[in-house]
């Protein structure tokens, strides 16, 4: 069970237990559990920061949270343009807001009142589906339904059976990792926090809130990082009708 958070139940409170009421819904309890609370609060809080950023560019005068901005996205499209390959500029969208969204989740348990709605599995679950069923549905879309089997099943025949399977058990045990993974980290890093603040003052606290900050980057940028992977797999073609080419130039076109 989620503690209570001042943030959440202030939200119940004002906002959530009100509208519930007036649907006709009554709780003795508040409506919206903490977690769901804090990813209202991103996303909403995103799409202003993204509003307001977005009126403000300038080629001439660019502002210092515009710099930033530029050097996470050319950071974010080196990684792709390496794994992911030609065509890797579609893609990031949906990284990119990944990286946003699960770096502001996992910052914001930082923050006094406030919990990581990354440390609750159903939230980092449902990332790690969102990610699985569009690395699957980009599979299909560039390589076509058969084509996109096939890559399940490898290039040697006789084996196709057999990889086809372990193919399969190993796509659908990427969510899981994915999930766990991130899940596992954030909620282990509030509850050491959570335990010194209750066993010393808030200052004894304060390197484990350096490692936190550092942790929660780094787990954020390893989700995407693994979804590039994913998607640079599924995409990529390859091409196995180059055998009757000589061998000299079959390794040169690979090359």
């Amino acid at each position: 069970m989620e503690h209570e958070f001042f943030v959440s139940t202030l939200f119940n409170q004002l906002i959530a237990n009100p509208i519930a009421s007036l649907l006709g819904v009554h709780a003795e309890h508040d409506v919206l559990p903490a977690h769901v609370v804090m990813i209202i609060l991103i996303c909403l809080g995103l799409l202003a920061f993204g509003l307001i950023l977005r009126s403000r560019l300038s080629v001439d005068n660019p502002g210092n949270i515009q710099q930033v901005m530029e050097l996470v996205m050319e950071g974010i499209l080196g990684f792709m343009k390496d794994m992911i390959g030609p065509g890797y500029q579609r893609y990031f969208p949906i990284i990119g807001t990944l990286f946003l969204y699960i770096l502001v989740g996992n910052l914001i348990g930082l923050v006094p009142g406030f919990m990581s709605p990354t440390s609750n599995i159903n939230v980092t679950a449902g990332c790690a589906i969102t990610v699985f069923l569009y690395y699957n549905y980009q599979g299909f879309r560039v390589q076509g339904f058969k084509g996109y089997l096939a890559h399940f099943a490898g290039p040697v025949v006789i084996l196709a059976p057999l990889l086809f399977v372990i193919e399969l058990i190993s796509h659908a045990a990427r969510p899981v990792s994915l999930s766990l993974r991130l899940f596992g980290n954030i909620y282990s890093e509030e509850l050491i926090i959570l335990n010194i603040n209750q066993l010393f003052p808030f200052f004894a606290a304060l390197p484990v809130l350096a490692l936190g900050l550092f942790a929660s980057t780094i787990q954020a940028f390893i989700f995407i990082v693994l979804t590039m992977v994913y998607i640079g797999g599924a995409v990529e073609v390859h091409d196995h009708h180059d055998s009757g080419a000589p061998e000299g130039a079959s390794s040169s076109a690979h090359h």
